[in-house]
């Protein structure tokens, strides 16, 4: 077997989830961490320079919002200048005319006067330096999962995305081509995690919860039959997809915030039937839905798993939770490394590497 390491980052709201995988080992033995994502660090950061009353200057790339935004404008809503470069700017809107009337002031270099604040969705020196701690190197291989909203300048940022994942799903919704050397134009937030860390391989959150969740030997068994639909709930988003015999058919994504387990059910429901629509998704205040052009004649997706950390919220509907490698917070973690064996066996002819998925 050939001796690979990879270092996987599933970039969350509230958590960053690693797992250094290393192909002598077995999965259980891996290091692995459950880490404050980077939108938490960087408002915890923020707030800090709010308290000492100084000004802020951001630097660095486009990023996660959440907490990170919340604490910017925090910060000017205390009195505070906050200064930014463009790129940094554009975690809080891509469009920077909007990001000008928020009274942030957009410049080139740091005011002397201003505290700074770096923003960018991965730390790697940082992980470099805590794992240094435990005789632990990071691998030269790196992948990273994000949630990218996108954007098109006129056009709005869910919209944006939705193309993004309907281009996917209509191009045979595949979850192992949904892993990026290059990101899809538009897609900001890739982009910058691809300038981050140069040669990346890089996925949306929900397709690495996908294949992630298939590292589960129930779920990917159900997969492989009839059909599944598999719902991340995470601490921002809700993402759930039909799946049967590797190919996605539909999904749907809301804001975890406004999800209860009446409105999820109903959704669940409809996805499994062939019967959602994104007018359906938007309806019920989430961000909509994509489908693969044969999901309405697909059948239906009787078995239903949950994984996330808000799994909780969906508990009394009697769906199976998922947990590969008995690690449900990994699951996207594992879904970066199955994609990253499997792109590793195109670019460069590989065999014999593992298959973490369950055939």
């Amino acid at each position: 077997m050939p001796s690979v390491r990879i270092l996987a980052l599933d970039a969350g709201a509230g958590t960053q989830d690693i797992w250094l995988y290393d192909t002598q080992q077995t999965p259980e033995n891996c290091p692995k961490l459950v880490l404050p994502a980077q939108t938490q660090v960087v408002a915890a950061r923020i707030r800090a320079v709010t308290a000492r009353g100084r000004p802020l200057f951001l630097y660095g790339t486009v990023m996660g919002g959440g907490a990170s935004s919340e604490a910017i404008l925090a910060h000017r809503a205390a009195g505070l200048p906050v200064y930014a470069t463009a790129a940094a700017a554009r975690t809080l809107h891509n469009d920077l005319e909007r990001v000008r009337a928020m009274g942030i002031q957009l410049v080139e270099a740091p005011p002397p006067d201003a505290d700074a604040v770096w923003l960018g969705d991965v730390d790697l020196p940082a992980l470099r330096h805590a794992l240094a701690a435990f005789e632990v190197t990071v691998p030269s291989i790196v992948a990273i999962a994000v949630q990218d909203h996108g954007y098109a300048p006129g056009r709005d940022t869910h919209a944006t995305r939705y193309a993004f994942l309907q281009r996917l799903l209509a191009a045979g919704g595949d979850p192992y081509q949904m892993a990026f050397r290059t990101p899809p134009p538009g897609m900001l937030r890739m982009h910058a995690v691809a300038q981050l860390i140069p040669g990346a391989v890089i996925m949306d959150t929900g397709a690495a919860a996908v294949l992630g969740c298939l590292c589960d030997p129930l779920v990917a068994a159900a997969a492989a039959e009839d059909g599944a639909v598999l719902v991340n709930i995470g601490n921002m988003h809700t993402f759930a997809i039909a799946l049967r015999r590797g190919t996605v058919y539909g999904l749907f994504e809301h804001h975890t915030g406004g999800i209860t387990a009446d409105l999820l059910n109903g959704l669940v429901e409809r996805l499994q039937h062939g019967q959602l629509t994104h007018e359906d998704v938007i309806a019920g205040g989430g961000h909509g839905a994509a489908f693969h052009p044969a999901y309405r004649t697909a059948g239906s997706f009787p078995f239903v798993a949950i994984t996330g950390p808000n799994r909780h919220l969906a508990r009394g509907l009697g769906y199976y939770e998922a947990a590969p490698f008995g690690d449900m917070m990994l699951t996207g973690a594992f879904g970066l490394v199955e994609a990253t064996l499997r792109l590793l066996e195109r670019e460069y002819g590989l065999t014999g590497l593992p298959r973490l998925t369950v055939h």
